[in-house]
């Protein structure tokens, strides 16, 4: 098939309809699902999207001669790594980075492991093949995926196997002839309105031996039976996208996924029983560092973004001349600045792994992935600062068709602005920093790559600070020796 356009990927979600529920009730259709249609909607635009960027984000498969989405890449040069980059940073301006999770975030991830299938062949040659194949499967069908990540844990301080229920997390509940059964929850699956579920292999903090039932790594069909998506409430409320202009386009969902015995056929697993596999995966692979990628170019798109709506509040209103308003404009200038230098400096450092791919240089991204989750908050408080009581009381689409829409449209006009053009680009902000897509938006940054808390002290215990010491070690050293 190759790349897909917008009208086949409704199209396969109906025909393979996933056991979604969301408030309450087991949906039937997602692609017409009030609170879930428009994001569908959205996503299948995305495809349309890239065929009509298709000289940066598709590429020719040269096994098949067709056109296959570029963020499924395994770069092997420092060019078709920023050509991944290139393309993934065109994507992500499909929706200004407001879907953290489009199907370019993972396809980098399945990408990574593909072009490591050696490291899976450390657990079975089969694991291996299997990635391999995969990989070139979805490539092939341009098919998005959505993941779990993470067991429930109750207790924060023990892994699954320690909880006061083992059986909480997903686990293998047997062993057949042809695949593994699942039993158990996995947190968070964002986009679970996808093609397939990647659930990635968990870092288990406890023994190899009572670990060795959650240590896995497979992919299989939304529409697998037994398999449950239970969804948050949708902050889609069905207004029209004057009202809602993001959240009526952009709401990609957040799940629980459930697995009720669900079957795994061994042609679908990549690691099993391996804890030193699943624990390693994310780096050894390079990984975490291809997402990590895909995330700074989705940040840079946000960031631009809230730059330029900002930019048109201050010019609607006139506020050029308060030297207050110039710091907040160059504080957001500021980090695009550094999300951009932090991109370029990744693919400058980039080297091939011990696999041979193309994998960004680590430390720009860690430190970019740390960073965001304190900026993003911060820039929509600008956006709030600067929108002030304003962002409180647009009126709707319907006030204006109304019998007050005149007067609305005189009362309503700014500095620069016809309330005709005022209304709907406080609508936007109000949408971006005040509504719950907004606040949906913040809690997602703060999050994305768990907990910055711990996070910090990743890079407090990994990086490699000697280098600082030692210099200041021998300041030290020669101011002494100045002083007598």
């Amino acid at each position: 098939m190759g790349a897909r356009r917008g009208h086949e990927v409704l199209e396969r979600f109906r025909a393979h309809p996933a056991q979604v529920w969301h408030r309450g009730v087991r949906v039937q259709d997602v692609t017409s699902e009030p609170g879930l249609a428009n994001g569908v909607r959205s996503l299948a635009g995305l495809y349309d999207f890239q065929w009509q960027q298709a000289n940066v984000t598709l590429e020719t498969d040269p096994l098949t001669d067709q056109k296959v989405a570029r963020s499924f890449s395994i770069p092997r040069t420092p060019t078709e790594l920023e050509r991944v980059g290139a393309a993934m940073l065109r994507s992500s301006e499909y929706s200004m980075g407001m879907m953290g999770r489009e199907p370019s975030y993972l396809n980098r991830a399945m990408s990574a492991y593909a072009g490591a299938a050696e490291f899976f062949r450390d657990g079975d040659r089969a694991y291996g093949d299997n990635v391999t194949q995969y990989h070139r499967y979805l490539r092939a069908n341009d098919l998005s995926l959505t993941h779990t990540l993470l067991n429930p844990r109750p207790n924060r301080l023990a892994g699954p196997a320690r909880q006061a229920d083992p059986l909480l997390a997903a686990h293998v509940h047997e062993e057949r002839d042809d695949g593994l059964v699942i039993r158990g929850a996995r947190m968070l699956a964002t986009l679970p309105l996808s093609d397939e579920l990647m659930v990635f292999p968990a870092r288990l903090p406890d023994g190899p031996e009572e670990s060795a039932r959650y240590a896995f790594a497979f992919a299989i069909p939304t529409a697998t039976p037994g398999l449950k998506f239970i969804c948050r409430d949708s902050v889609d409320y069905g207004f029209n996208g004057f009202d809602h202009p993001l959240g009526s386009r952009f709401e990609e969902m957040d799940a629980v996924v459930i697995f009720d015995d669900v079957l795994v056929p061994w042609e679908r697993v990549f690691c099993y029983r391996d804890v030193n596999i699943c624990n390693a995966a994310a780096v050894r692979t390079g990984a975490l560092a291809q997402m990590a990628y895909q995330v700074v170019c989705k940040n840079i798109a946000k960031t631009e973004f809230l730059l330029g709506l900002a930019s048109m509040m201050v010019d609607g209103s006139g506020l050029e001349s308060f030297q207050h308003i110039h710091e907040k404009i160059a504080e957001v200038w500021v980090n695009l600045t550094t999300l951009k230098a932090f991109k370029r400096a990744s693919e400058s450092d980039a080297q091939a792994n011990e696999y041979g791919v193309f994998t960004p240089a680590w430390d720009p991204l860690d430190a970019s992935r740390n960073l965001y989750p304190r900026l993003y908050p911060r820039m929509v408080e600008i956006i709030q600062q600067i929108g002030a009581s304003g962002l409180v009381a647009m009126p709707t689409q319907a006030d204006l068709d109304g019998a007050l829409g005149d007067e609305i449209r005189y009362y309503y006009q700014s500095a620069r602005l016809e309330a005709s053009e005022r209304i709907p680009l406080y609508r936007l902000a109000w949408d971006a920093a005040v509504s719950a897509f907004g606040s949906r938006q913040v809690l997602y940054e703060r999050f994305f790559f768990g907990d910055p808390v711990q996070m910090a002290s990743a890079v407090f215990k990994d990086k490699d600070r000697s280098g600082s010491i030692e210099k200041v070690r021998r300041l030290l050293q020669e101011s002494h020796r100045f002083g007598h």
